[in-house]
């Protein structure tokens, strides 16, 4: 089943574009506004997602290594 927006990817970026140009317009203090919290929750979840990756990979490493050493030990 097709949703209205894959069926018409054109008309409906059309609508976002001149909904983007009239908040702009209209009410710039709030575009900016939301512009900026949006680039700040996407710069918190990439800070997360560089920190939290060396950690799990480190885990997934020492969780490796006592496997093999339980290994040995039997």
């Amino acid at each position: 089943m097709v949703s209205f927006a894959q069926h018409h990817a054109i008309l409906v970026i059309l609508i976002i574009l001149v909904g983007l140009i009239l908040l702009i317009v209209r009410k710039p203090k709030l575009f900016f506004s939301l512009i900026g919290l949006g680039l700040l929750l996407a710069g918190l979840v990439y800070l997360i997602m560089s920190v939290s990756g060396p950690g799990s990979e480190q885990k997934k490493k020492l969780i490796q290594e006592e496997e093999e050493q339980s290994d040995v030990d039997r």
